[in-house]
């Protein structure tokens, strides 16, 4: 030790331990409230998305690979309108249209069913 400081007694070094986490217990409640605050923002954030989200489609359209032929109609939750990628949302009606004109319905979501066209 330099300078004639004398090294701390154990009783001192263990005062001095517990000042310090002493000191470190003191601010961490406020830590923890702050990590707390910050998660209630992120849920209600969370929240707020989904309440905004539009609704999904009910029904979907598929069209060819030109973006113009009409391939298929679909059910708004049907597994292989969302594979394809090419479904646009339609109203009911447009749907029941669509079906009406011969337009092909999905095997697997059968929106013809679902639309009460039978044929």
């Amino acid at each position: 030790m330099s300078g004639g400081e004398q090294p701390l007694s154990r009783p001192d070094a263990l005062r001095f331990t517990r000042r310090v986490v002493e000191q470190q217990a003191a601010r961490q409640p406020a830590l923890i409230d702050r990590w707390i605050a910050e998660e209630q923002q992120r849920q209600a954030e969370r929240r707020r998305g989904e309440e905004r989200r539009p609704q999904p489609a009910q029904w979907l359209i598929q069209y060819g690979l030109n973006r113009s032929n009409v391939d298929a109609v679909h059910t708004g939750d049907c597994w292989a309108a969302a594979k394809g990628g090419r479904g646009r949302p339609a109203t009911r009606q447009q749907a029941r249209d669509a079906l009406l004109r011969h337009v092909p319905a999905c095997v697997h979501c059968r929106p013809d069913t679902a639309l009460g066209i039978f044929e």
